[in-house]
């Protein structure tokens, strides 16, 4: 069975059967941030499409939910903490491999600050203490320090992780709900001081304002879902690890759309269209705009919940970076010193701290140039989330090709469910370089090199992972002997051995 392997492994491995089902569903919801990614989301997307953005998430939904179900497979074969390093690794070779791992790696870096640095300042804002999150300096330093507590949080063991994560989603679930009820109470009493609509089902429709609009913002669409695979980069952690961790990821992705349609039916039908797309450029302070109308003196609830949602994610981000950059050390497709292991608490330290420190020194650095550069080094974010998910999308089909035809289920769920989602995702991708090579389409408005920020950006991390991995492999070529496999037969007909 899949627990033997994993208790078979040697006493500095990571803590087998550590956490359950229920954990590492929590681990990846908290990992996609909900509440934070709506608030950053909501405004820009009914900016382009107006009525129909709940449509528009259910339109990013079925992507997500296609690669989901490649993640589901390929952790059944192989259940390795670097998830997509690994899984690509086997299917298509080192060079790919390599390449969708440093793409993982380099998402925690380029987000970690960000949603540390909007934890502070909504926590802040709910305390009233308005003035401090004017000031650069301290707002920062707050941010720095959250990083390194819930590092270190990361550090001490899986199982206290878990524990803080299920209290922070309790808090931001609650919230979030609170402040739908109370919303969608007031449209239909009739209390919105804004130019409210009652909700309708014709909402669900992404075509209904058009294509052109539809696919910018299908890309903020994604971006919301991204995260999820949290739950799956802990399978050597999670009790029954060749089925479970994979399950957390689907359910995850549809908790998600569920939550994400409450509060956008919601924000859409108290606010109307027309304030939100004058609101657009706000992104995440629209919760913070509409918090005080709808909750009167309780907002409070409403910037608890970004805050809750941006502080959990803090932690989770970290788990896909350091776990894949343990996998990827152990394989040596990295130097050993990363694949380092605590002692005491059975977590992958080294390449933790490393995460952490390079966020850090990402999330300061881009403040030096502006404001706006950090929300461009998120905007590159959607070049690495739907790369690497487009390539797990292919690997799995790749690496399952000879039983795709033994049934329908293996066709539709492992081989067309996965490759379309990896086309989709693919396809948003050549859109996103399209939209970003046009400086005016970035937060900033700037040129950098003739070209958009976030492209810049995108690029400069393709360029950088590129001459590391041809370093590397000069220096230590044993990574690149590994060769390309196919799926074992019993792990097709449901057989764990």
């Amino acid at each position: 069975m899949a627990n033997d392997t994993a208790d078979a492994r040697p006493p500095d491995g990571l803590k087998a059967n550590a956490i359950g089902f229920v954990d590492a569903l929590v681990i990846g919801l908290n990992s996609t941030s909900p509440a934070y990614s709506l608030a950053a989301v909501i405004g820009p997307i009914v900016a382009l499409v107006g009525i129909y953005a709940p449509g528009v998430m259910v339109a990013s939904f079925v992507p997500m939910l296609l690669i989901a179900s490649a993640f589901y497979y390929l952790n059944k074969v192989d259940q390795d903490c670097g998830t997509t390093f690994s899984w690509v690794t086997r299917a298509m070779g080192p060079w790919a491999g390599w390449l969708g791992g440093w793409a993982i790696t380099m998402t925690g870096v380029l987000v970690v600050g960000s949603l540390a640095d909007v934890a502070v300042t909504f926590t802040l804002l709910a305390f009233g203490l308005d003035s401090w999150v004017d000031n650069d300096f301290l707002r920062q330093s707050l941010a720095v320090l959250l990083i390194l507590v819930m590092t270190a949080v990361c550090v001490i063991g899986t199982e206290v992780s878990a524990k803080v994560q299920n209290v922070l989603i309790l808090a931001q679930v609650a919230c979030l709900l609170a402040f739908v009820v109370v919303a969608l109470y007031r449209v239909y009493a009739g209390t919105s001081t804004f130019e409210s609509t009652k909700p309708s089902v014709e909402w669900l429709n992404p075509f209904g304002a058009g294509g052109a609009t539809l696919t910018a913002a299908l890309l903020l669409g994604v971006f919301i879902y991204w995260g999820w695979e949290s739950a799956v980069n802990l399978t050597e952690e999670v009790e029954n690890s060749a089925t479970a961790p994979g399950k957390a990821g689907v359910w995850s992705t549809v908790v998600l759309l569920v939550t994400y349609l409450s509060v956008g039916y919601a924000v859409v039908a108290y606010a109307g269209p027309t304030y939100l797309a004058e609101n657009a450029e706000e992104e995440e302070f629209i919760f913070a705009l509409l918090a005080g109308d709808v909750m009167g003196g309780w907002d409070w609830v409403v910037l608890l919940a970004v805050s809750t949602s941006a502080l959990a994610s803090t932690q989770t981000t970290i788990i896909p970076a350091s776990r894949t950059a343990l996998s990827m050390a152990r394989r040596h497709a990295l130097p050993a010193h990363y694949a380092h292991i605590h002692p005491r608490f059975r977590t992958p330290d080294v390449s933790t701290w490393w995460v952490a420190g390079i966020a850090i020194a990402w999330y300061l650095v881009v403040n030096r140039i502006s404001t706006n550069a950090l929300f461009d080094s998120l905007t590159a974010l959607s070049l690495l989330i739907a790369f690497y998910y487009a390539l797990t999308g292919v690997a799995c089909a790749v690496y399952y090709r000879r039983h795709l035809t033994e049934s329908l289920r293996n066709l539709v769920l492992i081989g067309l469910g996965p490759l379309a989602g990896a086309g989709l995702l693919a396809w948003l991708l050549v859109e996103s370089v399209s939209d970003m090579s046009d400086p005016a389409n970035s937060y900033s408005g700037v040129s950098w090199f003739g070209l958009g920020p976030p492209l810049v950006i995108g690029i400069g991390i393709a360029l950088t992972g590129g001459v590391l991995m041809i370093a590397w492999r000069l220096m230590s070529p044993v990574f690149w002997s590994e060769r390309p496999g196919v799926a074992d037969p019993e792990l097709v007909h449901g057989k764990e051995s």
